[in-house]
């Protein structure tokens, strides 16, 4: 269960990410976020983007067009 949920859905590139930022910076080390995003570019995005911080990419699934990811703040 997320301890917060990021809406950004209908959004283009870089601002799921730069929400998803916003995001993780409010929770605690070790709470999870929740993004939910239509951009196609994000799952290569997103992955790139944890891959780059401490944080732990849980899950990342795709479904009717909308990505939703999960992690865990390092």
């Amino acid at each position: 269960m997320a301890n917060l949920v990021v809406d950004a859905k209908g959004l283009a590139c870089p601002m799921p990410i730069v929400k998803a930022k916003k995001g993780i910076d409010s929770l605690e080390s070790g709470q999870i976020m929740e993004l939910q995003t239509t951009d196609k570019g994000s799952m290569k995005d997103f992955q790139a983007w944890v891959n780059q911080t401490k944080h732990e990419l849980l899950e990342s699934k795709e479904d009717n067009g909308v990505f939703t990811f999960l992690v865990k703040k390092g």
